[in-house]
């Protein structure tokens, strides 16, 4: 049975930490880290994150071992536009969230008697969407440098020491990705929602952001598609 050099899977464990620091990866996990409280929360994002990315790369691993190939490009293409399509997403759930959790006013009816009062949905129990983190990192599963690690795969005859490289690059990529939402979403931390204005500059800034780097992963997808 074949083995692979410690050389090769230290620099699989220096891939994996560097694919999770991809600055579309930080991106998406900015804006789910930023409704996070805590650091256990926003540790569990990116270990989620990270569990979602395994589990695609560990899939598409086991195919290129297997049977020796590797990804189309129009494949790699079309999942870097859906990669692209949810940031843009993101980006706009935030802006929605900013709108729903504004101060507005309400009209109400108690038989012939109105009246309005303020109202808003800050208060509003919010609900945990553990898929969503899971969701985003079966979808990077395939982007930037983990499309290197399955081109590597080709290269290794023992589907063992494969596996075996594919978990070195899954581990480094989830000890990456729980650093980087723990990094992102200090600042959220740091300044409490009651500090409205400069929460909500914090919030549009990280919306703006993954508009701008969904927008552009688009534009140049397209392009060369």
């Amino acid at each position: 049975m074949n083995t692979l050099p410690f050389s090769l899977l230290g620099f699989g464990f220096l891939l994996g930490l560097k694919h999770s620091f991809d600055v579309d990866h930080i991106v998406a996990i900015s804006a789910i880290s930023s409704k996070t409280e805590t650091i256990k929360k926003s540790s569990l994002v990116g270990m989620l994150w990270g569990i979602g990315h395994t589990i695609s790369l560990f899939i598409t691993g086991l195919i290129v071992l297997l049977f020796k190939i590797l990804i189309p490009e129009k494949l790699a293409l079309l999942l870097e536009l859906i990669a692209g399509l949810m940031l843009i997403i993101l980006g706009l759930n935030i802006l929605i969230r900013i709108n729903r959790d504004k101060i507005h006013f309400h009209k109400h009816k108690h038989g012939k008697a109105e009246h309005i009062h303020l109202h808003s949905h800050l208060t509003t129990k919010n609900h945990n969407h553990s898929h969503r983190p899971l969701l985003i990192g079966l979808i990077h599963g395939l982007a930037g440098s983990a499309a290197l690690t399955l081109l590597i795969l080709t290269t290794i005859d023992s589907i063992f020491a494969g596996i075996f490289y594919i978990s070195i690059f899954s581990i480094a990529s989830i000890i990456g990705m729980i650093v980087v939402s723990n990094i992102v979403s200090f600042p959220f931390r740091l300044i409490p929602s009651r500090f409205k204005k400069t929460h909500k500059i914090l919030l549009i800034s990280t919306s703006l952001t993954s508009l701008i780097m969904g927008f552009n992963i688009l534009h140049l997808t397209i392009k060369i598609i």
